[in-house]
């Protein structure tokens, strides 16, 4: 944590800056990345093991990310309880962005309706909050093992669309989703959605087809 410094305007939303969060942060790449633009950027893992990769990507690649002022935390905690919110002094729905890459599909899948019930928790209210899937493997065998799990589309669209509610699979483990089924109260909406012009090989189907995809979440109140 530094001291802030020549902080402009545009980066402080209600006098307080913006606050980026990566659960499943890895490397903890994105989390430098978030911080060069200004952002107090969180990265959250499990794992002491992994908390000690993300120091390591930092100490020696930190030029690289020009970490501009304020905050770049890594810390271990369950993405779903309140004490690693607390430790950093972040309230419910306080990050502006969330970004999920490989932590949707690193979950088991019974985890989902929880996975997006906590996203309604901390994401930040319109205008200022987005969550941005990356939504990869959508190719894989939805009943091959994992992780990494196979993470469709219309899972996202379904589990977000009805956070913390029971989604059903049909048998060969694709959401069984009703297109008539309205979206929950706390339901989030999608605002983009796109397909990525270029990935890893994961991505890509055994021609050479991307599959991934990134879609962008909002809080509908």
């Amino acid at each position: 944590i530094t001291t802030p410094t020549n902080i402009d305007p545009k980066d402080i939303q209600d006098g307080e800056r913006r606050k980026a969060l990566v659960p499943g942060c890895g490397r903890g790449v994105d989390v430098l990345l978030f911080a060069s633009f200004r952002y107090d950027a969180y990265g959250l893992e499990y794992s002491a093991a992994a908390i000690e990769a993300c120091n390591k990507e930092e100490k020696e690649n930190y030029s690289r990310y020009r970490v501009r002022d304020k905050k770049v935390g890594k810390g271990k905690g369950d993405f779903f309880d309140d004490t690693w919110l607390k430790e950093i002094g972040v309230p419910r729905n306080g990050f502006n962005i969330i970004y999920d890459y490989t932590f949707f599909c690193a979950l088991n899948p019974e985890l989902r309706p929880k996975w997006a019930l906590r996203h309604t928790e901390l994401l930040a209210s319109l205008p200022a909050g987005n969550l941005i899937c990356l939504e990869s493997p959508r190719h894989k065998d939805p009943l091959a093992p994992g992780p990494l799990f196979a993470s469709p589309s219309e899972a996202y669209i379904e589990h977000l669309s009805h956070p913390g509610e029971k989604i059903s699979y049909n048998d060969n483990g694709l959401v069984d989703a009703d297109p008539l089924r309205e979206p929950s109260k706390a339901g989030l909406e999608r605002v983009a959605y796109w397909q990525l012009e270029r990935t890893y090989t994961v991505g890509k189907d055994k021609n050479g087809v991307i599959r991934d995809r990134v879609s962008i979440w909002r809080r509908r109140d």
